[in-house]
């Protein structure tokens, strides 16, 4: 039982990170689809709705299946599903990136959104798309390794949404301090957490390996 537990405590946080924003994608596709009154809020999800509804689904996808990849039980058991699963997720992480990309360079910027954070969007658009490519490449040339880092940054950048929801805690308890800087932060902090987790991770999986090669 312990063991299955720590088999599975990754993955359901993964999973729990990606309810909130999911379930705040879900209640925008249904002011898209219902035609919701036009509010300063969701006007540019409104007047161009197909990137903002593609964006939405395909995080959603990417975010709740990818968490799956991460228990190792399923990748050893069934390596077919883990090869099939993938061959949706890179599609759809993708779509969100790419559409996350468009939304950044065409929508208008929300209130509190500026240079910045316009840049930091596009870098992590840029990366989680250069990743799944790198990541692709890789698997295709048995580069399982590299493969395996590529998809574990390009998976950490697309569940910035979820670790955002955590900082900007404090963005929602200090409103009068709401500001550009303040709001860049908050949602810089999301991707960087997610990133250094992750880079933490690999750099501890190359430590092990180095380890057991130097022990053989």
């Amino acid at each position: 039982m312990n063991q299955t537990l720590r088999l599975w405590r990754l993955p359901a946080g993964l999973l729990l990170l990606s309810l909130v924003p999911a379930i705040a994608g879900t209640v925008r596709l249904l002011q898209i689809a219902q035609g919701a009154a036009v509010t300063p809020e969701n006007a540019r999800f409104l007047t161009a709705p197909v990137p903002a509804a593609l964006h939405i689904v395909s995080v959603v996808v990417y975010c709740m299946l990818g968490a799956f990849q991460f228990v190792p039980r399923i990748r050893s058991r069934y390596p077919a599903w883990h090869r099939w699963s993938g061959r949706v997720l890179v599609p759809a992480g993708l779509i969100a990136s790419v559409s996350g990309l468009w939304m950044t360079f065409f929508y208008p910027w929300p209130q509190y959104d500026g240079q910045g954070l316009y840049l930091i969007r596009i870098g992590v658009g840029a990366v989680m798309t250069y990743g799944l490519i790198v990541a692709t490449i890789a698997i295709l040339k048995k580069d399982v390794a590299r493969h395996r880092a590529w998809m574990m940054r390009a998976y950490a950048l697309g569940l910035g949404a979820g670790t955002q929801v955590l900082t900007h805690i404090p963005w929602l308890l200090l409103p009068d301090y709401h500001n550009e800087t303040f709001r860049t932060i908050s949602m810089a902090a999301g991707w960087g957490i997610n990133a250094a987790v992750v880079e933490w991770r690999l750099s501890g999986s190359r430590f092990r390996a180095q380890k057991g090669e130097d022990h053989a």
